[in-house]
């Protein structure tokens, strides 16, 4: 029997490669069309007249620090209250930005949470909980964001999956009602998952209920951020824009391209452009550069920091 499961996983696993690879060829395929005729002197005139850089920064700012929550409610969660706030903070904003921005969030982010918390006196298992939980909460907070998004905006991703809008807003619907059925599974009684081995004790009701709040938190201010640099001129709904970059997301984390280089941007390009695409170029560039360029420099700078002092100290 565990010879199956292994194996069961390893084809899992290797279905995961496989589409991961499919994703990013695709991805790459179209981007290379798009860019195909792009007036790059006018991309950087653009980037060089936008004034809502500094607004962007601090709505990327906010996104980040919503992200240290998710660290905080997971402790909460697995009954680890008395760890302080600056650590998880610390083990949030060093593994997202280094984790995503090398493309290898499954293997990257535990290990520099262990890093972190294991000075704490959390183990092994405790780690790989947070890390579920988590995850638990980033998923809750886009299945959220995205059904509401394409339940107003039923349209926003034809252009992205080739779908009609009623099909779109048929499966917002599924998404809303799936996000609605865990939470009240969770809130009728304490729930748990895993094996006896690694025990995984889930959020209640009212924690599920913050999770999701704080997921679109942080998914609704990375979005707005992008927004706001998208030149007026474009028309762009807040709601359309809101759902095309879930989806994009979601296919970037897919495809574990580093930080979604590629698929990511073919995606907003493909669900939000049109003829002219020197602006949201311009503005995927500024977004790049605030949202995962900048935090991944000051993310691997603030660990080695961290794991530098920790060297020294322990040498004397």
């Amino acid at each position: 029997m565990p010879q199956k499961t292994s194996g069961s996983g390893s084809r899992l696993r290797g279905m995961g490669v496989i589409v991961g690879i499919a994703i990013a060829a695709i991805a790459i395929f179209a981007l290379t069309h798009a860019l195909k005729h792009v007036n790059y002197d006018e991309v950087f005139t653009i980037v060089e007249r936008t004034n809502a850089d500094v607004l962007a920064l601090m709505l990327v700012m906010l996104s980040y620090a919503s992200l240290t929550i998710y660290d905080l409610l997971a402790l909460r969660t697995i009954g680890r209250p008395e760890v302080p706030y600056r650590i998880a903070a610390l083990a949030s904003f060093t593994s997202y930005p280094i984790a995503h921005g090398v493309g290898a969030v499954a293997l990257v982010s535990p290990v520099i949470r262990y890093r972190i918390y294991a000075c704490n006196g959390l183990g092994a298992l405790d780690v790989a909980n947070i890390c579920f939980l988590t995850g638990l909460t980033f998923w809750l907070g886009n299945l959220t964001a995205l059904g509401l998004s394409l339940f107003y905006e039923p349209g926003a991703i034809g252009l992205v999956d080739y779908l009609p809008p009623q099909v779109n807003r048929g499966l917002a619907a599924l998404l809303l009602c799936g996000v609605a059925s865990f939470l009240l599974w969770s809130w009728l009684a304490p729930r748990r998952l895993g094996t006896r081995r690694w025990p995984v004790r889930l959020p209640s009701g009212p924690m599920v209920l913050l999770q999701i709040g704080i997921g679109i938190l942080d998914l609704g201010a990375a979005a707005l951020a992008m927004y706001v640099l998208i030149p007026a001129g474009m028309n762009i709904d807040f709601f359309r824009l809101t759902a095309v970059f879930i989806a994009a997301t979601l296919l970037g984390f897919a495809s574990h391209t580093p930080a979604g280089l590629g698929v990511f941007d073919a995606a907003i390009l493909l669900g939000l452009g049109g003829e002219d695409q020197e602006p949201l170029i311009a503005a995927l560039l500024m977004f790049r550069f605030l949202y995962h360029f900048l935090p991944f420099v000051l993310a691997l700078g603030l660990f080695g920091g961290v794991e530098a002092w920790r060297s020294l100290s322990a040498k004397r």
